[in-house]
């Protein structure tokens, strides 16, 4: 069989590295030959090829030297930065319920690459390095981190060295050979991640494509996306979507508008790309993130069963409605879709930690030690402390508080960052008369989780009983900004 047959059937069948090595040999022999060169392109771009929709997360650098103008005071339900309040008959979740995350988002069930960023609008250092984990657990994004970490390890498999001299490309040469300009410029986006001669590349492409071909439009679109000149790559996939109606290109498009803090107008996207490619699950589960971050539960819910009528196996809407099921008081509910992820295989200490949860509000308490023995011995550092605090939850729900205080205080001791096992520490140390210790940590809870209400309350509480009534009415004040529909804080006010 012909070497070059040989080594496209490798690359058909998805065996690359034997593709890349016959290639090698036969550019050893005739290194112009382009189609062995090409092939060799396309087996190197599927080996580094990351699917990067999904992948929006912003750097330090993009959330402090952010540019783009956003509403500083939108209209509740308009941006992400202003979901909607919960009110007495309002659809909007209740936060002495439904716990949030420091980057001041309700917890969803599932943990998303793009839930990491803070809310829009907020440009500062702090900000920047918090994320919806605790600080402690998760390094803050650096320009290109995790497309530079996921594509280290395919890298060292692309032997023979850069396949493109990126410096003296020659790009008004190649703009011309579509297909060659097209293995390039995915070569420079997945394997040599430089952006901005892609750019070129592609700007020249769609001039000598007379501004007429979609795919030219949608990749411009992109890279005008990945420098962050986010209006211009809405321009480009407008019009590469009025050409070519196509599914990546509505995603990144909702992706730009996510990223100007304009979810009404995503979601008119969405809408609009469901109406055309109606089989397609990912822009009703998008519809329903957003509204998750619009705290808008309800909504949510219902595009989440509308994905499992397409997808009965989407892990997210399953997640999802388990942990909606656990904060609405139907643990017996949660529990089926907990057990359905088990019967998918997936098998972490976050769904043990779940289940054990939903099995000991359902009254199944020796279902819930035993998933939670499993959930601890399946656990990372990063889930260890909140699997601990979640066991003191229990400890106090049972009357035993030698096991909740106990359990509080290895959640500290294995991230000292937990806030909310530090106020319930302080809680359980006022039981215990000792006011000092009580009140010192109240105040760390506070510093290092300034996304809770209830450590302002119970150290404007501890201060209301010492005399102390001035800081008193200040904390409480702070209390209520936070969750403005917390009685008991309206009461001591």
């Amino acid at each position: 069989m012909d070497p070059l047959w040989k080594a496209m059937s490798y690359l058909r069948r998805g065996k690359l590295e034997k593709c890349i090595e016959i290639c090698n040999q036969l550019l050893n022999e005739t290194p112009g030959d382009q189609a062995v060169w090409l092939v060799r392109c396309k087996a190197v771009i599927r080996q580094n090829y990351l699917d990067d929709i999904e992948l929006d997360e912003e750097s330090i650098a993009d959330i402090v030297m952010d540019e783009n103008a956003v509403a500083s005071m939108p209209r509740p339900g308009t941006s992400l930065s202003t979901p909607q309040v919960n009110n007495r008959g309002n659809t909007g979740f209740d936060q002495g319920v439904r716990p949030v995350s420091q980057s001041g988002r309700p917890v969803t069930g599932f943990s998303r690459p793009s839930s990491s960023r803070p809310m829009s609008g907020s440009n500062n250092v702090r900000d920047a390095l918090q994320s919806s984990r605790r600080s402690g657990t998760a390094r803050p994004m650096t320009t290109l981190g995790r497309e530079m970490r996921l594509g280290t390890a395919s890298l060292s498999s692309a032997t023979g060295g850069p396949m493109v001299d990126v410096e003296k490309l020659n790009v008004a040469k190649y703009a011309t050979r579509t297909g060659l300009a097209m293995a390039i410029v995915d070569y420079l986006l997945y394997v040599e991640h430089n952006t901005r001669k892609a750019l070129e590349l592609c700007a020249e492409a769609t001039k000598a494509a007379d501004f007429k071909d979609w795919w030219w439009k949608a990749k411009l679109g992109k890279c005008y996306y990945k420098i962050g000149l986010l209006r211009e790559a809405e321009q480009q996939m407008r019009s590469s979507i009025r050409a070519q109606p196509n599914v990546t290109t509505y995603l990144e498009l909702c992706n730009v508008y996510l990223r100007l803090d304009l979810p009404n107008t995503a979601l008119d996207v969405f809408f609009e790309a469901s109406n055309k490619f109606s089989a397609e699950p990912r822009f009703l589960l998008g519809i329903a993130r957003i509204y998750d971050a619009l705290n808008d539960p309800n909504n949510a819910i219902v595009y989440y069963k509308k994905v499992l009528a397409l997808d009965s196996s989407n892990v997210e809407s399953i997640a999802c409605l388990g942990a909606h099921f656990f904060y609405s008081d139907q643990p017996e509910l949660s529990i089926r879709y907990f057990r359905r992820l088990l019967q998918m295989g997936i098998n972490t200490s976050e769904l043990w930690n779940n289940l054990g949860l939903s099995c000991f509000y359902a009254a199944q308490f020796d279902m819930a030690l035993n998933c939670f023995d499993r959930a601890l011995s399946l656990a990372s550092d990063d889930s260890m402390a909140d699997i601990w605090y979640n066991i003191g939850h229990i400890g106090v729900a049972l009357g035993d508080l030698g096991l909740a205080y106990q359990a509080f205080k290895i959640a500290v001791s294995i991230d000292p960052s937990h806030g909310e096992a530090l106020n319930n520490i302080a809680v359980l140390e006022m039981r215990r008369q000792k006011v000092d210790l009580a009140r010192s940590c109240v105040t760390t809870a506070i510093e290092i989780g300034p996304h809770l209400f209830e450590p302002l309350y119970n150290s404007a509480l501890f201060a209301y009983r010492a005399g102390e009534f001035q800081e008193s009415y200040s904390l409480v004040t702070k209390a209520l900004t936070i969750y403005p529909n917390h009685n008991d804080s309206k009461e001591l006010k």
